[in-house]
């Protein structure tokens, strides 16, 4: 749809022009219309490639940060599930040392019984006791002054307890049910460390992969928030594109209607592409312009519309 001005001073509306002058003129007037409909639509048609290219390049670089945000997200998940599954490993290590440590638990218990239900030797002290005197002969050597000969005195006493205690230990060691006893507590020791050790092992891991998880998901949606500006520039780009294109199919429709009016003023045919038909009022436009008849604005829009339909 072509909008024309208010008028188009082809020749002045109530006034005869003088023979001869009137055809040229309006030739002159189409003429420059048509260069101007010309240049607005080179203009649009400029403008539109710019915004097309704008939008292409808005969209290669959104699909850049999507094929990145995907491969982001991808390895987040990873991270995810390599986190979950040290935190179950966490847990059963967690069992698995409850366990060992409940054996060892009531390995000791049952060393302590069988020790207590084994006399000593006879006229021994037993064990507890001898650890009990050693401790607090410790403690007083710790906390108390002594002359050159009290320390060498305690010094001695203490090293004749520890001395007594390891031979009953011997002694006890000898006994098979002890020893059994002893082995099955230091198996129980062992796996009761080794699984406390798995236990920090797997945590620190899972942690180190919940980190990389949060920071590779910060970045996530740092990429979304970033596709989700472009996208929406795009859509602004793409859509004043597409105003520009149709002003310039506006344009160019405007130069074709001027070119039609140019060729009735000349008195030529339109070539077959403007239309299939005789415009019915070329004839009639020519004949008043010929004769110096006044052409106002309503003439040649009655002209551009019966173009226009055919």
């Amino acid at each position: 749809m072509v909008i024309w001005p208010a008028q188009i001073k082809l020749l002045p509306t109530g006034r005869s022009a003088p023979d001869g002058d009137s055809l040229p003129d309006a030739i002159e007037e189409l003429e420059r219309k048509r260069a101007e409909s010309n240049a607005r639509a080179d203009e649009h048609r400029a403008l539109r490639d710019k915004l097309n290219s704008e939008a292409r390049a808005l969209a290669d670089h959104r699909a850049e940060v999507l094929d990145e945000l995907r491969a982001q997200s991808g390895e987040a998940q990873d991270h995810r599930h390599h986190r979950d599954e040290m935190n179950e490993a966490v847990r059963e290590e967690k069992r698995l040392r409850e366990e060992s440590n409940r054996r060892l638990q009531e390995v000791a218990d049952r060393l302590q019984e069988v020790k207590r239900t084994k006399a000593p030797r006879p006229g021994a002290v037993p064990v507890w006791r001898l650890r009990k005197e050693l401790k607090e002969l410790e403690f007083r050597h710790m906390t108390s002054a002594f002359t050159p000969d009290q320390e060498k005195r305690i010094i001695s006493d203490m090293q004749r307890l520890e001395l007594s205690i390891k031979e009953q230990d011997d002694q006890m060691h000898q006994d098979p049910e002890i020893e059994v006893a002893l082995t099955e507590m230091t198996t129980a020791r062992a796996e009761a460390e080794e699984h406390h050790a798995a236990v920090g092992r797997f945590a620190e891991e899972a942690q180190a992969a919940h980190e990389s998880m949060v920071g590779l998901y910060m970045h996530v949606d740092e990429l979304r928030r970033q596709a989700d500006e472009i996208q929406a520039k795009l859509i602004l780009v793409k859509g004043n594109a597409d105003e520009e294109h149709r002003a310039h199919i506006a344009a160019i429709e405007e130069v074709r209607d001027l070119e039609k009016m140019l060729y009735a003023a000349r008195g030529v045919r339109p070539p077959m592409s403007y239309n299939d038909g005789e415009p019915p009022k070329e004839e009639d436009f020519l004949a008043r312009l010929k004769k110096g008849e006044k052409v106002s604005t309503e003439d040649l829009l009655d002209l551009q519309k019966s173009g226009g339909r055919r």
